[in-house]
């Protein structure tokens, strides 16, 4: 049966589900898991050496052979013109860009025949990324962990702006972890969804242990978006997070902050396992997420309860 919904056409996965590619959190185990359950699995590049993405992709080819999955670029990070001769040269399938400008690659990707979609946190920058050409536009509101948008604007009030705004598929990201809140973005106006917290807590993520069970611990309001003078992120509440709102509080510069940050503090948390002075990047979410889940059961599970909650509306919309 020929596939109807737009996302699924674009990427050419069997459901509209995409795992978001977070860094330190995503390497091939965790892409092939969701790529193998019907989904698209994603490699966080932002993390990666140019020589460990090549492994990491050569992993998914193999782990998941003819199955589509993308490699996540955040354009702010180093080493990205490498991180893009090796996506090339190694026939990625799609890519997502995010953190910079879409007009940066958009272009040259789909030269090559890739599939480009890319991270908006506006309508603004949610037309802009269709006039560059891509695909389809992620819409992540202010819920969603990790380096998040100024302007505060939640899924609930984005999706349905950009899916009236933009004439290219819209994939909802922000505070989606169940069925409930996948039907009621879809519902809203997206064609798919990107889940990135709930995939964090997997057994497959490359997440340290000790952040994966801090995750599974937060609370209503552990985490915030901090760091918004410098490059706004959202911060799992521990000793650094404490640090850094203590030092806005008290009028630190952009410098200041930025020294505050300093270097590889993301990989010290959510990789290596500091919780006391590692910077931990996670969703609002995580304060309803309470056990390691499978990925591919976690996609299975979504298929289900979407089915049960909308019925043959969903499947129509999924076209299944």
């Amino acid at each position: 049966m020929k596939k109807t919904n737009r996302v699924c056409q674009v990427l050419g996965t069997t459901f509209p589900i995409v795992q978001a590619g977070m860094v330190w959190c995503s390497g091939w185990e965790l892409a092939s898991a969701v790529s193998n359950a019907g989904g698209l699995g994603v490699l966080g590049a932002g993390s990666m050496y140019p020589e460990a993405l090549r492994t990491h992709i050569e992993k998914v080819k193999e782990t998941a052979p003819g199955l589509p999955f993308a490699v996540n670029v955040p354009l702010l990070y180093p080493a990205v013109e490498e991180h893009m001769k090796s996506i090339v040269d190694l026939n990625v399938p799609v890519v997502i860009t995010s953190a910079g400008n879409p007009k940066a690659w958009t272009a040259h990707l789909k030269e090559h025949g890739i599939r480009v979609m890319h991270v908006v946190s506006s309508v603004k920058f949610g037309l802009k990324a269709e006039q560059a050409g891509v695909d389809a536009v992620i819409a992540e509101g202010f819920e969603a962990g990790g380096h998040n948008g100024r302007e505060e604007t939640t899924t609930m009030c984005l999706v349905p702006a950009v899916a009236d705004a933009c004439k290219v598929p819209v994939i909802a990201a922000g505070g989606l972890h169940d069925g409930r809140s996948v039907v009621a973005a879809m519902v809203l106006g997206a064609e798919g969804v990107q889940l990135g917290s709930r995939f964090v807590a997997t057994p497959e993520s490359s997440a340290h242990q000790a952040f994966k069970e801090a995750v599974l611990s937060a609370e209503e309001g552990s985490t915030s978006l901090e760091l918004k003078e410098v490059t706004p992120v959202r911060l799992l509440d521990n000793p650094f997070a404490q640090r850094v709102v203590a030092a806005q509080q008290a009028g630190a510069s952009q410098d200041e902050l930025r020294a505050l940050l300093g270097r590889g503090r993301a990989k010290r948390g959510m990789f290596e396992g500091d919780m006391t002075e590692g910077e931990l990047e996670i969703g609002q979410v995580s304060s309803m997420l309470r056990d390691l889940e499978p990925a591919g059961d976690i996609v299975e599970r979504l298929v289900k309860e979407c089915m049960a909650l909308a019925g043959p509306d969903w499947a129509t919309r999924w076209g299944l």
